[in-house]
């Protein structure tokens, strides 16, 4: 492998995910890449997403040849973020995670939920991608390593001061840049973005947090409860404002 440093962010979903992309996109010195293993993921389970037949046509299906090129392809520059979500990983062999630097963006799970809820449907715990998450968590933790967990309210609440202190973990001079970017799509969104991408499309930065009263759809319960706890296991590595 080339002396690139690789940046896996694993988030779940409806987390501000694709801005954090944005962000990284706006550094010089860093390339992005759109959920690689989105199409593995949906080939592998057949989840009712939107835009599906799209999706699975658009990017390579077999998970380890992706991982391959992951690791192996060349970038233009010397960082390469690669946003993905946790519940992809399936049943893939992790171990490229050691050859990489890793990011877990969480949410809180009620937020999660009531907005996930408004694309898919028969939700289930293994939508949220909590369970990856812990298990990534857990696998840093057993390298001796500190895990670099960001929490979505913290991040919004103060931007620069999460991001700084993000890119001084990872090695990094953090870049005001990371702050602001122009509103629509970028070339590198993936053939999703029509369908999940249209409320980021139209902002230009990071937003401020702001409670949503959203309610939670019937039949939901169970699967907030199983997340909440999962994210209580992730929440005392978040970076703080």
């Amino acid at each position: 492998m080339d002396a690139v440093q690789r940046i896996h962010m694993w988030s779940s979903p409806r987390n501000v995910s694709t801005a954090m992309m944005y962000a990284w996109r706006q550094r010089a010195d860093t390339t992005v890449v759109d959920e690689p293993l989105y199409a593995f993921y949906l080939a592998n389970t057949d989840r009712d997403h939107p835009g599906f037949e799209e999706v699975v046509a658009s990017q390579n299906t077999d998970g380890p040849a992706v991982i391959d090129q992951v690791l192996e392809s060349s970038y233009r520059t010397p960082v390469v973020f690669f946003k993905q979500m946790a519940k992809h990983l399936l049943d893939l062999d992790r171990s490229f995670l050691t050859r990489a630097d890793n990011i877990l963006l969480t949410r809180d799970p009620h937020e999660m939920l009531t907005s996930l809820q408004q694309n898919l449907v028969d939700i289930t715990i293994a939508d949220t991608g909590f369970v990856e998450l812990v298990e990534i968590l857990d696998a840093i933790l057993a390298t001796d390593r500190t895990p670099i967990v960001v929490d979505s309210r913290h991040l919004l609440a103060e931007p620069a001061t999460v991001l700084g202190q993000m890119c001084e973990r990872l090695g990094l001079k953090f870049d005001d840049a990371m702050l602001q970017w122009e509103a629509g799509p970028k070339p590198e969104d993936g053939i999703w973005a029509k369908y999940w991408y249209d409320k980021v499309h139209r902002s230009t930065g990071w937003a401020p947090w702001k409670a949503k009263p959203d309610q939670l759809r019937p039949g939901l319960e169970a699967v907030l409860e199983q997340s909440q706890l999962l994210y209580e296991r992730l929440r005392p590595y978040s970076l703080e404002p």
